[in-house]
């Protein structure tokens, strides 16, 4: 109903009352109801996607992860299709000294753990600003991981990891970057240094959590390592999709960082 129509409707209801008449069109009147309670429904129907009400609900905001990290875990998880239902987060946007690694479980929808997470030492200091898929360069690879099998190492206890995007994190494997415990992963660490201790481009955990961490991630779940890196954004194939889904009208969220490209 166009402003037009509005107006000739209250004029004529207007008009009705002043001269007393007693019978109203009711096809006007009753069109003008039904417009407003159809988009009284429509305002009423307008729900959060899933990963927000989910975000929402563990209280991730507080707790320092970042929105659009989690939007697009949420995203390249159910991408990946992953067997196992536990998502893990590590944050790369925030200090080193935050615990800014984050596992979930899908199917309980329960934020099983949160707790320390190093970069590799070309990465950078206290923040992690450089990223590498080359043999040897000590960097922290971003992008999405499934784990595999564990085996003992010099760090002891240590989980493999596969890198799923091409050029960006697929040579994880042959580099040897697994998830391992550390003795410079601790609070200590960071309380005589200012940071914490650096890998050789592994995402290190404390030596208290490894065991934990490595038995709810062990074969088949998926990591996301995240940092605000547009040449990533720009990269990562299993990401490409976010724009198509914001052209449909989809709602993601807050506006994203950086968009990705095929």
């Amino acid at each position: 109903m166009t402003k037009a129509q509005v107006v000739v409707i209250v004029m004529f209801v207007a008009l009705s009352v002043s001269f007393g008449f007693q019978k109203i069109n009711p096809l006007l009147v009753s069109s003008y109801q039904i417009q407003k309670d159809t988009a009284a429904v429509n305002s009423d129907s307008v729900t959060k996607p899933e990963w927000a009400t989910l975000y929402d609900s563990l209280d991730l905001k507080n707790q320092g992860l970042s929105k659009t990290a989690f939007e697009y875990a949420w995203y390249g998880f159910h991408k990946m299709r992953l067997g196992k239902q536990i998502m893990a987060i590590a944050d790369f946007s925030q200090s080193s000294c935050k615990k800014r690694l984050y596992v979930i479980d899908l199917i309980r929808r329960k934020l099983i753990l949160n707790t320390f997470v190093a970069h590799g030492r070309n990465s950078g200091q206290e923040y992690a600003k450089e990223f590498s898929n080359d043999n040897s360069s000590f960097q922290s690879s971003l992008g999405f991981y499934r784990t595999l099998g564990t085996y003992q190492g010099k760090h002891g206890l240590s989980l493999r990891l596969e890198g799923m995007e091409k050029g960006i994190n697929d040579r994880a494997y042959e580099r040897a970057i697994v998830m391992h415990g550390a003795d410079y992963v601790s609070e200590d660490f960071i309380k005589n240094t200012g940071r914490l201790g650096r890998s050789q481009g592994c995402p290190a955990v404390s030596i208290a959590d490894s065991k934990k961490l490595i038995q709810l991630l062990y074969d088949g779940a998926g990591l996301f390592i995240y940092s605000q890196n547009p040449r990533y954004f720009k990269s990562s194939a299993l990401l490409s999709g976010i724009n198509l889904i914001k052209e449909k009208g989809q709602t993601l969220g807050e506006s994203l960082l950086y968009t990705s490209a095929k």
